[in-house]
């Protein structure tokens, strides 16, 4: 309290000067107020009966490393002990001893999984990275559903595969992997594959036709949906257009017609405003270069024509030159330098 009124008199704040003290404006206004002894947080002056003793604790670091217990937690130490008919101490003492001795983590060789992102995928062109997922549609049974399996170059974001099936497995998605290869003469070590972990993706079937195709893969984290970007974004732009069922599809072929119809729309009518409002089918073969550099042209030409109108450059229509999946701070560097 006397440091406190010290710092008031030369000149600090009240309340920051008590809490550089580690205490509160309030607790130091009350003890003015109370007129009592500068310090009221002696503490105990006993020692709890029931701490533990010094070679009592020693026991619990020694049993949560061993090398029987050590990949185990206390609630399950304590317990295994008591089979044995052995108790040292309670789980909450097991928990604040190895806490006070810096071994309340993983006490095993084995480290959790990596959470670090994905790395990251530039694409400069099409058929460079590929993105893919599955998600659900309604089905007219109560709690089944069907299945779209679908395929997405990041760069043209065109539909590059899609099928629909009743049930999720490694060998739907190899087959359609493999068909949407064959469709855009993927060569050997010139694709990337981009998904999440889910069993489909990572099957035996799945995993061993990649290899036979020469196609690299990339995996999200576990239970990180936004590793996969372009696979969710797509979904909700099917869900959310006008033409959606409102009712669930009547059978699977209902199912797959709808998708065929979606993609038909989605690839060649459009415009999708992360590549300059032209269409994924357009941007996919090139022909977006002729649509972007017209767009220019009619621009500059109105620009000369009435020029008071534009205060400053006229809409940029130039070309996206590269994409990137899990952008770090390099690909960034370089996505500015393409700019």
């Amino acid at each position: 309290m006397t440091l406190v009124d010290e710092a008031v008199a030369a000149g600090a704040r009240f309340q920051p000067a008590c809490e550089l003290l580690g205490l509160s404006a309030r607790t130091v206004q009350r003890w003015k107020a109370e007129d009592v002894p500068p310090d009221r947080r002696a503490g105990p002056k006993t020692v709890p009966a029931n701490k533990l003793s010094p070679a009592e604790r020693k026991r619990v670091v020694e049993i949560a490393t061993a090398q029987k217990y050590r990949d185990l937690s206390p609630n399950q130490i304590v317990p295994l002990l008591a089979d044995r008919g052995i108790y040292v101490a309670s789980e909450s003492s097991f928990y604040r001893v190895l806490r006070e001795a810096g071994l309340n983590q993983h006490r095993e060789p084995s480290r959790p999984a990596s959470s670090k992102a994905p790395k990251a995928l530039v694409a400069t062109g099409p058929n460079q990275v590929w993105s893919w997922d599955i998600t659900y549609l309604p089905s007219p049974v109560r709690g089944r559903f069907f299945y779209l399996y679908l395929v997405l170059d990041i760069w043209s974001r065109k539909v590059v595969g899609t099928a629909v099936h009743e049930e999720e497995t490694s060998e739907h998605a190899a087959a359609l992997i493999a068909r949407a290869c064959a469709a855009e003469g993927i060569a050997e070590d010139q694709l990337v594959l981009h998904s999440d972990n889910g069993s489909p993706m990572k099957g035996a079937t799945m995993l061993a036709t990649l290899r036979q195709l020469g196609v690299a893969t990339s995996f999200s984290r576990p239970r990180v949906s936004n590793d996969n970007p372009f696979a969710e974004s797509i979904f909700k732009t099917a869900k959310y257009r006008p033409w959606y069922p409102t009712r669930p599809f009547t059978s699977l072929d209902d199912a797959r017609g709808w998708v065929g119809n979606f993609v038909v729309w989605y690839n060649d009518c459009h415009l999708h405003s992360a590549i300059r409002f032209v269409t994924p089918a357009d941007r996919h073969s090139g022909e977006d270069v002729a649509i972007l550099r017209k767009r220019r042209q009619v621009y500059e030409q109105a620009r000369r024509r009435n020029p008071q109108r534009w205060s400053g450059n006229t809409k940029n229509w130039s070309r996206p030159r590269v994409v990137t999946l899990n952008p770090d701070k390099r690909s960034s560097s370089l996505k500015e330098q393409a700019a």
